[in-house]
């Protein structure tokens, strides 16, 4: 099944993909799209924690630009591939150097994302809630990650969005019973 999870920032998103890809019975590669020859020190924290909070006998594959050739590589009937995140994704393809990074890219995962064998969890970040944000490259952010996410969606089996730790699925089967109270209670004494 291929799903895309939604929400904001500290929303829970990354838990519940995390929860799903556990629930799949099958492998999980996490593919990082994080370029860390960009981070400082808050970023390097938050990715630390993300390490912590996952099974360590999950490989990870750090892409920052091609994810669409990690998912052709890692992609296989009894995996599960969690991808966090496609907004950071999308930044590194942005500020890429090379002018047509972003629509390449893009087009690339677009055409391969319905051909891959397996599960498939995508997690990005729903940033279109707010003000229009001053700066050019901020505006072509916010709207490149909203057309990504009606691409994306329309390509996936189930998208669900995420607040406040609540999932809500907005196209698809319901989610399993993954939320539990006490599941609900440990990840909210997990998190900083």
């Amino acid at each position: 099944m291929k799903q895309l999870i939604l929400g904001g920032a500290r929303s829970g998103k990354s838990s519940l993909a995390e929860k799903l890809a556990s629930s799949s019975g099958k492998q999980v590669i996490y593919i990082a799209t994080s370029d860390r020859s960009q981070n400082d020190a808050e970023m390097d924290q938050r990715i630390a924690h993300h390490q912590q909070s996952r099974p360590a006998e999950w490989p990870t594959v750090e892409t920052a630009i091609k994810l669409a050739d990690s998912l052709l590589q890692q992609a296989r009937d009894d995996r599960c591939l969690l991808v966090d995140c496609l907004t950071l994704w999308l930044t590194n393809c942005l500020c890429s150097e090379q002018a047509e990074c972003w629509p390449q890219q893009k087009q690339a995962l677009l055409d391969v994302l319905p051909t891959l064998p397996g599960d498939i969890i995508l997690v990005s970040n729903e940033v279109g809630h707010g003000i229009i944000p001053m700066g050019e490259l901020n505006r072509r952010f916010v709207d490149e990650s909203g057309f990504l996410h009606q691409a994306v969606a329309a390509l996936t089996e189930r998208t669900v969005f995420t607040m406040a730790g609540l999932p809500l699925v907005m196209k698809g089967e319901p989610l399993p019973d993954l939320l539990s109270q006490q599941h609900a209670k440990q990840h909210l004494e997990q998190r900083p």
